[in-house]
This record gives structure tokens, sequence and C-alpha cells, in this order.
């Protein structure tokens, strides 16, 4: 039976809770981070990698491109496995596929075997997100749910944007080798916390869940379910938008404006900033707002990024006139996200796994769509430009149009 609502929210806290809210949201922004921070740690090194391994950009854009399959495809089976043997292991043993991808990438003596490294690192990745948000499931709804999101999109949203800054700083120190180590060690360690300082929330854990034909059952029961369609759509497109711009801005702030790595990493602090001010003002007045007051006013904020894109789309390429509509959207999505993702997943306790990893799914499915249409562009800021606010005009259409025919 679906429950929803404050009641049904406090009446799981009561019984499931095995974690504080604070501990829970602190350790779901960290597992949730590693899979952003692998993704863009390593972009101020893209341009030099096209020389190191003597290719194009284009095959170095591909090396995100790989990373973004196994990132959404992985999140598909990690979260019904999550259902079925617990959160714990299961993130374990994803984390140590990243591990492993680490390692080959560290040592790829060419292109080839960057891919592959990239490819296991996103698969193993992949557990921090759709996990993380199962854990939240397992034991709060409502606001408390609503509040915990919020920093753990603050993650998702902020280390794509700070990860560019250390990623230059030690790229102007140490080789682009030494990315992967670091991105390595973040997985050791996320290892250990899981290993030595996380209890389990999945305090029914149900070996069935692992069987095919129910793996099929559960994603059947999301895919026909118009509320978890709604949100799971909405934060594809916007969500999406976020990784796209991770796939784009460095060849348009680096190869076009002429920013050298570490200030494109500084100049993505702007992005972060922004974020992190729409996610405090979020926690602070979701009591009072309501979580679909919130998305409203966030998708407001969309809209006038996806204008300033357009509107920049006829004009030389300028810091200023990229950045502006990248802060307004960071800021939109920072509003947006917490509420549509408690919204997705409210109404499926017992494949709480499965729907934490379709949510996933569509989201890096949506990052992966937008770098996908990006290749067809022979501008990387033309292709900015373009895709981005096609992005935004339709995550307004599905909020909104959904909502009326539902």
């Amino acid at each position: 039976m679906r429950h929803t609502g404050a009641t049904a929210g406090v009446a799981d806290t009561r019984m499931q809770t095995v974690m504080t809210e604070r501990y829970t949201a602190v350790l779901g922004a960290f597992l949730v981070a590693l899979g952003p921070v692998s993704l863009a740690l390593y972009t101020p090194a893209m341009p030099t990698l096209v020389d190191e391994f003597a290719t194009s950009s284009a095959a170095i854009k591909l090396t995100i491109t790989a990373y973004f399959i196994g990132y959404a495809l992985a999140q598909l089976a990690c979260g019904p496995l999550s259902d079925a043997y617990g959160r714990r292991p299961i993130a374990i043993g994803f984390f140590s596929l990243h591990l492993l991808g680490s390692l080959i990438a560290l040592w790829s003596p060419s292109i080839g075997w960057l891919l592959a490294g990239r490819i296991l690192q996103g698969t193993g990745a992949a557990a921090g997100i759709a996990i993380s948000r199962a854990m939240v499931r397992d034991q709060f709804t409502g606001a408390a749910s609503v509040r915990i999101m919020s920093l753990i999109g603050l993650m998702l949203a902020v280390a794509p944007a700070i990860s560019p800054a250390l990623g230059g700083l030690t790229l102007s120190l140490f080789s682009w080798r030494s990315l992967f180590v670091l991105m390595a060690i973040y997985a050791m360690v996320a290892i250990g916390v899981l290993l030595f300082a996380v209890r389990e929330t999945n305090v029914r854990p149900d070996p069935a869940m692992a069987r095919p034909r129910q793996f099929m059952a559960s994603y059947r029961i999301l895919l026909t379910d118009g509320a978890f369609l709604r949100a799971g759509f909405l934060l594809a497109l916007v969500t999406g938008g976020l990784y796209t711009l991770a796939t784009l801005l460095p060849f348009v702030l680096i190869g076009e404006v002429g920013l050298t790595p570490v200030l494109f990493g500084l100049g993505m602090i702007l992005q972060s900033g922004s974020y992190a001010l729409g996610s405090f003002l979020t926690g602070r007045f979701i009591n009072y707002l309501g979580a679909e007051r919130i998305i409203a006013i966030g998708l407001c904020f969309t809209f006038t990024a996806s204008l300033g894109f357009f509107i920049a789309l006829f004009r030389e390429p300028s810091f200023t006139l990229v950045m502006i509509p990248v802060m307004f959207w960071a800021f939109g999505l920072a509003l947006t996200m917490p509420g549509a993702t408690t919204t997705a997943l409210a109404n499926f306790p017992r494949i709480a796994g499965a729907a934490a990893a379709m949510v996933g799914f569509l989201q890096i499915a949506g990052g992966l769509a937008g770098s996908a249409l990006s290749a067809f562009f022979a501008d990387p800021y033309i292709a900015l430009m373009t895709i981005m606010p096609a992005m935004g005009f339709l995550a307004i259409l599905v909020h909104f149009g959904l909502r009326i025919r539902g």
C-alpha cells in the first residue's frame, strides 16, 4: 500500500531510522559526490589529453560519454540489487569497480585504455547516487527528506563546479595522471567509510528482488506511474543540463574565451556558489512554501537561464555572457531537484533502491543526451547555446504540461 504525506513520513522515520538526519545527509552527500567529482575533476586536462594521446577533441569528449554510459546503466542494476541484498554490500562492490577503473585510467597507455577505465569508473560511481537516495527513503519522507535531498543535490552540483578548480591546480603542479590518483584515493576512503562508519538502512532486504522478472516488475511499476514520470523527466532535463554544461564548458571557456585551466576552475566556483545559495534557501523555506511551489520558483530561474543562453547564441563568446545563465541554471536547479526527487521516491518504500536508480538513470541519460547532441555541432559555443535552452524549455513543458494532464 502506498503512503504519502506528513503522517506517513513520521511513521517511516520512527520505524526505520538507523542514522540521524544530519549524519544521513552528510553521508549521502559524501557518497554521491564520487560520481560528479570523477566526471569533472579531469575536465581541465581534456585539451591536454588531445595532444597527449595524439587524438581529436571528439575522441576525448567520448571519454565523458563513456563515463555517462557506465554511470547511467549501472544504476539500473545497483538499485534493485541493494533492495535485494542491502545498501552497504552493493555500494562497497560498485565502489571497488570505480577504484579498479581509476587505476586502469591512471596507467592507460592509449585512448582505448582510458575509455575502458572511464567506463568502469562510471559503473562503480553509479552506486553513490542511487544508494544514497535509497538510504534517505529507507528512513525519511516529507520535509526531512527534502532537506537531506537538498544537501545531496548540493554535492551533485557543487562537486562538478569545485572539481575543475582542484583539477586545474593539480594539473598545473603534476601530470594529468595525478588526477586519477585523487579519484582512486576518494574511492578507497568511501569504501572504508561504508565498511566501518555506516549502518545498514534496508532492514528488510529481499533476495527475490534480484531476480530478472522482479527487476522488470519494479521498473514497470515506476514507468507506469504518472507522478514518478513527471518528476523523473523534469530531473532528467534540469540535472542533465548540468552534466551537459560539464561537458561543454571546458571547450568554450578554455578553447574559445581563452581562460587557463586554473582560471576556468576558479570561474566555475560561481556555479557552485549559485547552487549553494539556492540549496540554503530551499532548506529554509521548504516548510513554508512546500515542494511544489519551490519547484515552480526554480523553473522560473530555469526559464531565465534558457533565455540567457539563447540570447548569447547571437553574441561573441565572453566569460560574462556564458556564466550569467549558468548561474541562473544552477540556482534554479537547487530549488527544483530536492522536491522533485522526494516526490519521485515518496510512493515506493518497498522498491526504494529501484526508484532511486531509475531517477538517477534518467538524470544521467539527460546529460548523456545533451553531450551526445553536442557532437553534431562543430562549434562547442553554438552547441552550448542551442542545447541548454532546448532542455530548459522542455523541462517547463514537462512539469506544467504533465500536471495539467494528470
